[in-house]
């Protein structure tokens, strides 16, 4: 009764800067799979493949094959080329990619969704059908099952040489789509130990993390591996297990303050800079040159009483150069963030001035942080 009063007060015990182990880190093994498969798509009003990619009118003939349908004696129009672009006619039917992904534990007859794409000539999707499509995985199993009427949002309408599209017409998804055939195994309830990795790796997250599982389950509980991995010994009954870890992910750790960090997108001129970025002293001034050039055609008549005068063109230049006097700002030792931006706002930087300046002092070796430009 004693244990659970501190675990109830150590759960309860909250603080502003804390943050629950769920949203730090993630269960090793506990992960979903990505599934593919290829299929068709059937019921559209003239806007599929046709005989443009031979693909479509094969597989169709194949499962109309399986289905007990003689199609040998069907014939379809030809290409340019003069040679028979598929066999048989597939105005209605569209080749589609469909992918999905399983999630962690998922059973047999559970339904996942399912997103599909035409991979041919097909103009839209909308009002179409999937037909039975084998989902496998990385191991060439098949998983699950789709088949259904799926959603498009996208429309295309062409009319008098017009055309207007709305949305993505050649891809559309089925809620629910797919059924589960196959379990994917998890080394979740055989591994003797539970594994967490730390979203972002950082050794004082993981110190703290191990800290709080012994503080609440034990000493010996948890163990860190690395910077990014956290070894906890739980139990082996399942049920036991599943509660363990239900108490376990609530805990809440206060993680460690990120490395000093600058992210700058050189496209757009967005600049994040983050809370523990420090300058040593340092005086910086900015402010471009401005050259205008003024040119002036004129053109020399000669004296018409001249003897052999000429017409010349003459072309005179003005060349001005502006500087600004912008100030200087000095940067003392140990400047924090807030002092950055205030000292570079004052001088009327734009964003891109601002990229300048900040890798001028990291290649002088002022600026105490990562410079990450992408």
């Amino acid at each position: 009764m004693r244990v659970f009063l501190l675990l109830m007060s150590l759960l309860a015990t909250t603080t502003a800067t804390a943050d629950r182990i769920k949203d730090l880190t993630s269960v090793a093994g506990v992960r979903s799979n990505q599934l593919i498969g290829y299929g068709l798509v059937v019921g559209l009003n003239g806007t599929g493949d046709g005989g443009a990619v031979p693909y479509t009118g094969q597989s169709l003939r194949s499962i109309l094959g399986r289905l007990g349908v003689n199609v040998d004696g069907v014939l379809s129009d030809f290409d340019v080329a003069g040679t028979q672009a598929s066999s048989i006619p597939a105005d209605n039917v569209a080749a589609v990619m469909v992918t999905a992904s399983l999630p962690a534990f998922a059973k047999p007859g559970q339904n996942i969704d399912v997103n599909i794409s035409t991979i041919g000539a097909a103009s839209s999707l909308r009002g179409g059908t999937l037909i039975m499509t084998r989902l496998r995985g990385v191991d060439g199993e098949v998983y699950a099952l789709a088949q259904g009427p799926l959603t498009s949002t996208g429309v295309e309408v062409n009319a008098a040489g017009d055309e207007i599209t709305i949305g993505v017409p050649t891809s559309g998804r089925i809620p629910n789509g797919a059924t589960v055939e196959r379990m994917v195994e998890s080394p979740f309830n055989r591994s003797e130990h539970i594994v967490l990795n730390v979203s972002t790796g950082d050794f004082t997250t993981s110190k703290e993390i191990v800290d709080k599982i012994n503080t609440v389950f034990g000493e010996g509980t948890a163990a860190a591996i690395d910077s990014v991995s956290v070894a906890v010994r739980a139990p082996e009954d399942p049920n036991s297990r599943v509660s363990f870890l239900s108490l376990l992910e609530n805990l809440d750790v206060t993680p460690g303050e990120p490395a000093a960090k600058i992210v700058v997108n050189s496209r757009t001129g967005t600049v994040v800079i983050s809370r523990n970025v420090k300058v040593t002293a340092a005086a910086v001034t900015h402010g471009p040159i401005t050259v205008t050039v003024s040119a002036t055609n004129e053109v020399s008549q000669a004296n018409p009483f001249a003897d052999q005068g000429q017409t010349i063109e003459l072309q005179n230049a003005d060349v001005a150069i502006e500087e600004p006097a912008n100030k200087m700002f000095l940067f003392q030792p140990g400047v924090d963030l807030r002092e950055i931006v205030d000292a570079v706002n004052e001088t009327g930087a734009t964003p891109s001035s601002l990229i300048a300046i900040l890798e001028a002092l990291k290649s002088s070796g002022s600026l105490r942080a990562e410079l990450v430009v992408i």
